[in-house]
């Protein structure tokens, strides 16, 4: 009714409105990735303290996913090299799942040696950026991500990608 009033000189507007909302899913999930990816490509090394208390805040907003860091070589990516500690840090809320970000085996058994619940993986369709990202090419990382696979289901791991 109300959208009838805002419309009066399109009255096909209602029609198509409506058949758009009904198109839309019932239910969205939405993952914040900032104290992985936000924070990953930051010049400065960001304090533990900060990024524990920046998940910690965030697990207050109401989020239900929130993915807390990454376990990749602390060579390639120093930011995340505190990411055993963060972990173990963070409050971990009732209803709040704190996935992270897994790009290989070595670094599934890290995260499940460190208190997660839940990994995600990550591919590209590009082999210069997966090259460039993960340090292998794209046949290399499926491999990596089907030892992850497998090694998180005999975990009973969920596992995002």
């Amino acid at each position: 009714m109300a959208a009838r009033r805002l419309l009066p000189r399109w009255p096909g507007a209602l029609r198509a409105v409506s058949a758009a909302a009904g198109t839309f899913p019932r239910r969205v999930k939405v993952v914040e990735v900032g104290p992985r990816d936000g924070l990953q490509n930051e010049k400065n090394i960001v304090p533990t303290p900060v990024k524990i208390d920046l998940i910690n805040m965030l697990s207050e907003t109401g989020l239900q996913v929130i993915e807390a860091t990454s376990f990749v070589s602390p060579k390639w990516v120093p930011q995340m090299a505190d990411h055993t500690e963060v972990m173990q840090g963070i409050n971990k809320l009732p209803g709040i799942s704190y996935p992270v970000l897994t790009p290989n085996l070595k670094g599934f058994q890290a995260a499940v040696a460190a208190g997660a619940k839940e990994v995600s993986i990550f591919g590209a369709a590009s082999e210069v950026f997966t090259k460039k990202n993960i340090n292998c090419s794209i046949a290399e990382s499926l491999e990596r991500f089907h030892e992850v696979m497998t090694a998180a289901r005999a975990a009973s791991i969920p596992v995002r990608g």
